[in-house]
């Protein structure tokens, strides 16, 4: 049974004429008329009776026809969503990011795209890029925003860097204003309010410290990034964070850059090598990808990216 056939005989059973129902749907009436009687004898029965020139449903031609204008209706419903998905009507991106990420790149971003394309539901993941990392993989992540070079480089992914971004310290605004800019030896004997084990911005500044020949000190330690922001405010100490995360903190943390060589990280874009993105994740890639060279706080020139994964445990 061929689609084109039940199309034929819904015209057929609508119309009750064979020649205007070739017509409507723009075909010869033999050809019509033979496909009508190849779906027939597929079927063992026959779907019209042709009694006088008068065309009426048979009892199996009644069974057939509601089925028939369901598949037809099924069919045009299953066209209309294919067609929305590929002008970006409707459809799904599944986003994964780390943390510090989800809150400084990505609010801006997300609102680009969701005012671009508004049918477009957007899932986010938030978890260290080793996760990430795997979650891609296993084909449960259309594209992630990890930090790099990947804890773990796989061939089976590919990624593009996107952003090299300064680290910037933040204390509370409150509290005594920093010498500007800061040099890491200024941090010795400093409150620290320090990340969980695992995020690379704790082990960044940890190793920056040591080389300077000091061991950071900890007023509080372990948190989340909204968590280490929220003990900044209140004034536990001071804390090392990525500049877009510090541009959106609000006017009760102050900001200020690091001397040089100062700290900063690089954050890639990142899918299987053996799939392309949806449509829909690569229109959000084209828009991540617009801020490729962006840089905030610059204090200097760069130094080579960190090994760690922001957020890995």
């Amino acid at each position: 049974m061929q689609f084109q056939q039940l199309l034929y005989f819904v015209a057929v059973a609508e119309t009750r004429h064979f020649t205007r129902a070739a017509e409507r749907v723009h075909v010869s009436q033999p050809s019509l008329s033979q496909q009508i009687r190849a779906l027939e004898k597929e079927l063992g029965a026959e779907l019209f009776s042709r009694a006088r020139g008068n065309i009426t449903l048979t009892d199996a031609g009644e069974a057939l026809l509601p089925l028939a204008r369901r598949i037809l209706a099924d069919a045009d419903t299953a066209r209309h969503e294919v067609q929305e998905l590929a002008q970006l009507r409707r459809g799904r991106v599944r986003l994964g990011a780390t943390p510090s990420l989800c809150t400084g790149l990505l609010p801006d971003v997300l609102k680009a795209f969701h005012d671009l394309h508004p049918g477009i539901q957007l899932l986010i993941e938030e978890s260290g890029s080793h996760d990430l990392v795997r979650e891609l993989a296993r084909g449960s992540l259309d594209l992630a925003l990890v930090v790099l070079p990947l804890p773990t480089p796989s061939p089976a992914l590919t990624t593009v860097e996107l952003l090299h971004e300064d680290l910037v310290v933040v204390s509370s605004s409150a509290a005594p204003a920093p010498r500007r800019p800061v040099r890491i030896a200024d941090l010795e004997g400093q409150p620290l309010v320090m990340f969980r084990h695992g995020y690379d911005l704790r082990d960044l500044t940890v190793a920056a410290c040591r080389a300077e020949g000091f061991e950071p000190s900890f007023t509080v330690e372990g948190g989340e990034m909204d968590a280490v922001l929220g003990f900044v405010r209140a004034g536990l100490g001071v804390a090392v964070v990525p500049a877009m995360v510090a541009a959106r903190a609000g006017r009760d943390l102050r900001v200020t850059a690091l001397a040089r060589p100062g700290l900063s990280r690089t954050i890639g874009l990142a899918h299987r090598s053996d799939v392309e993105p949806p449509r829909a994740a690569r229109e959000l890639q084209r828009l991540l990808l617009a801020r490729r060279g962006v840089t905030a706080f610059r204090a200097g020139p760069p130094p080579p990216p960190s090994r760690a994964g922001d957020g890995d445990a």
